[in-house]
């Protein structure tokens, strides 16, 4: 396997295309206990023990430690490996991997993440939210509807509006208008919204 190009990420690491298209990166002293420089030939054994001895176990060790303080969707995890110039196949390993202890679970997350936010905004908000995120649309409203049971949208803003302390036959249409931006930045839709307080007039 011969070496094409070897690039400096900083003053710690270096990348190492080959010429079937490999790349991973490693640190300069890595690099040098290899013999590893520009045109050389570098033997599957080597790379072998550089993917085995190296890579894998660095790739595991960066998973855990991005889980370790923040729960994360698997498309949040993949690219945040990606930035770090881990290769697919790498990547691919190490969700396998943490996946076998439970520590990544999007239905946990996406459950997890509408019990914490439902209090504060809409279902819509919530399901974009989730999707940012990588969460498919079906876990996200499996989630949703496990979170919210069968309360509609409608009946969400009424609650908001009841606990603002708002009524609708003593607002004038400054408090209206104040109420209505309230609940549109809490994701509502503008037609829900409307309903709920014309039917509160």
């Amino acid at each position: 396997m011969q070496i094409a190009q070897v690039t400096e990420l900083d003053n710690k690491r270096i990348r190492i295309f080959l010429e079937d298209g490999t790349d991973f990166v490693l640190y300069k002293g890595e690099g040098r206990k290899y013999g590893i420089r520009e045109d050389a030939e570098l033997s599957k054994e080597q790379y072998e023990e550089i993917y085995q001895e190296i890579l894998v176990k660095r790739v595991r060790r960066r998973t855990l430690h991005l889980l370790e303080k923040t729960d994360r969707t698997e498309a949040q995890l993949r690219m945040k490996l990606r930035q770090g110039f881990y290769g697919e196949d790498l990547i691919d390993h190490a969700i396998e991997y943490v996946k076998g202890f439970h520590y990544l679970d999007d239905t946990r997350y996406a459950r997890n993440y509408v019990r914490n936010q439902k209090d504060r905004k809409s279902r819509r908000k919530i399901r974009a939210e989730l999707a940012e995120r990588g969460i498919g649309k079906e876990l996200a409203e499996q989630a949703l509807d496990e979170e919210y049971g069968q309360e509609t949208e409608r009946e969400l803003i009424l609650k908001w509006v009841e606990k603002k302390h708002y009524s609708g036959e003593q607002a004038d249409l400054k408090e209206k208008q104040k109420m209505y931006q309230f609940l549109m930045r809490k994701g509502f839709h503008s037609d829900d919204i409307l309903h709920v307080l014309d039917y509160l007039t």
